[in-house]
């Protein structure tokens, strides 16, 4: 029943992405078919931010439409959020059916997604739904501890049910540290250098390739942190937001419902049902060890909290500035208000603990006996709880209102990709790594090329937030960006690798004195959309070199198996434990 109830919950959020078309909104960008350039490689001029999402989907995208791909991983992301709070209050707490859906509701129906969806964050959504899992996981591993010889299907099981979970996290970097951090957290002792081991295996991607194009090396521009610091919501100030499973840094990428009193009437309801089942909680666990895991869960739910909220003091973010100027790879700490993520899986089993306590006291004798909740007040108070969390975020349905939905790209996207039959790095005009299309709708959205077009696409990874610039890595697309706008020759186009220049034609952006290069470039194809030009001359080769490459796709390959035979493993020790049983 959970498992359904968690699916319908997930098609209600993702329901508008049903229908044909591409996800395109703020930072989500789904197309047809991608490529497998150095920047999906995470070997371009920007940090591998997007490994081994990029990649993944390149390859993918050959048998199968991408959009289709990222819409699939988008509802099993919700799914497994949902259905695995839910398995978190069966095995954890025993808890009756009411109670697991709580525990659903809790991990599905909160600011965190809804937030996220909005800011296109699909693949950090992954990550956020194998949480439940790698507890689930690291738990069922700590069980597994037996002499030597004894159960070892069942300690296979827990070690590839693990992998799988990281390397599903490990989508993009910010959920391989989600469920880095959560596995370690919660392994023995005796298990950490093989906890360790395992993380970096299945982040090998993202990891091989900050080492290997340097991307990662160079500091982020400090003014990064306070463009990105949790955000206060009326009523609430910046802990309460954060403390809800709000408070993210665009105030553009929220719900109408979190501008109202709702927000705060919702983060009140949230808050109570989870203090509800705190003690017993903490304290309820059928051994030491078992105490031990749910006080693990209670403290990373706290960090979670204090660390963005004491992120956006001034202190804070004075402290974060230095980390992220001085520690290379620092920067993927500066959006603080992605770690909240980490306090789902705890308040999930308060709130399920909440809902049987209260039942408990309601089916409580008047002389006083403690008996055991009456399914019908566990039926009660979880209906009541999920009417409480459900209600105040109304706005979340249907993709969050329909700001969440399948779009259609004109056909002119395809022609430019298949007039792109030469080498040499793509210039887009006009500047700037964000776009307004006609099909789009008003909300910016990044430029679709670097995954539309075979070729690599140059990109600043400058982004404007909360009306100022956070600089990015891409120094070479800066000095080409701004070569076009002063009207630069193609010979000093051709030496900076540029092989090709396409004018967006429908989105608003600076293009300067670029009339001035257009005109000395080859036109070879245009529509009312695109203008497609061919740098002529010799073109400097700027990609990575074939063994940077080489290890990268190896270390793909790495994380691949450890997602892919996870599972298998998992099911054929399962069927092997039954099969013994039957016979």
């Amino acid at each position: 029943m959970t498992a359904g109830a968690s699916a319908a919950g997930a098609l209600l959020v993702a329901g508008p992405l049903l229908r044909p078309g591409y996800l395109l909104v703020r930072d989500a960008v789904s197309t047809p078919r991608s490529y497998p350039t150095d920047s999906a490689l995470g070997l371009g001029d920007a940090a591998p931010r997007a490994v081994p999402q990029d990649a993944a989907l390149a390859a993918l995208s050959t048998i199968v439409d991408g959009g289709l791909v990222v819409k699939a991983i988008l509802v099993l992301a919700l799914w497994g959020a949902a259905y695995g709070a839910a398995v978190l209050a069966r095995e954890f707490l025993r808890a009756p059916i009411g109670a697991q859906l709580v525990a659903a509701a809790v991990a599905l129906w909160n600011p965190y997604v809804a937030e996220r969806l909005l800011q296109g964050h699909w693949s950090l959504l992954a990550g956020y739904g194998a949480l439940p899992w790698t507890v689930l996981a690291a738990n069922r591993l700590r069980s597994t501890v037996v002499p030597f010889g004894k159960r070892t299907g069942a300690t296979v099981s827990a070690w590839a049910a693990l992998s799988a979970a990281l390397a599903g996290a490990g989508l993009t970097p910010t959920g391989a540290l989600l469920a880095g951090s959560t596995a370690l957290a919660l392994a023995r002792r005796r298990h950490l250098l093989a906890t360790l081991a395992l993380w970096l295996a299945t982040s090998a991607p993202w990891l091989a390739a900050t080492m290997l194009s340097g991307a990662g090396s160079e500091p982020s521009d400090p003014a990064g942190v306070a463009a990105f610091a949790a955000r206060a919501e009326p009523g609430l100030g910046t802990l309460g937001a954060v403390a809800g499973l709000g408070g993210i840094w665009n105030a553009e990428a929220v719900p109408y419902s979190r501008t109202t009193p709702l927000a705060v009437i919702g983060t009140c309801a949230l808050l109570a049902i989870v203090a509800l089942g705190v003690r017993a909680f903490a304290v309820g666990g059928a051994d030491s060890d078992d105490r031990r895991v749910r006080r693990v869960l209670l403290l990373l739910a706290a960090i979670a909290i204090a660390f963005p909220a004491l992120g956006a003091t001034p202190w804070g973010t004075t402290l974060l500035e230095q980390l992220v100027t001085r520690v290379p790879g620092a920067g993927l700490l500066r959006d603080t208000q992605k770690f909240v993520a980490l306090a789902m899986p705890a308040y999930a089993m308060c709130a399920a603990t909440g809902c049987v306590v209260l039942a408990r006291r309601l089916s409580t004798g008047t002389g006083g006996r403690r008996d055991a909740p009456r399914q019908a007040a566990i039926s009660t108070v979880a209906a009541v709880f999920a009417a409480v969390l459900i209600l105040p975020l109304y706005d979340l349905a249907w993709g969050v209102s329909g700001a969440v939905r399948a779009v259609h790209y004109p056909d002119g996207w395809q022609r430019v990709a298949e007039r792109m039959t030469s080498g040499g790095d793509v210039a887009v005009l006009p500047g700037g790594m964000f776009r307004v299309f006609h099909y789009s709708g008003a909300v910016p959205v990044l430029d679709p090329a670097p995954r539309m077009l075979p070729n690599d696409v140059l990109q600043t990874g400058e982004l404007p937030v909360r009306g100022s610039r956070v600089a990015g890595e891409g120094a070479r697309a800066r000095e080409v960006e701004d070569l076009l706008h002063r009207g630069a020759s193609a010979t000093r186009l051709a030496d900076l690798g540029v092989g090709w220049v396409l004018v967006e034609r429908t989105t608003p952006g600076p293009l300067g004195d670029s009339a001035g290069s257009l005109a000395r470039l080859e036109l070879v194809y245009q529509d009312t959309d695109f203008a497609l030009y061919r740098v002529p001359g010799p073109i400097e080769w700027h990609g990575s070199a074939s063994t940077h490459r080489a290890l990268v796709w190896a270390a793909h390959i790495v994380w691949a198996v450890a997602l892919l035979t996870g599972p298998c493993l998992v099911l054929g020790t399962r069927v092997r434990s039954r099969f013994g049983r039957s016979r």
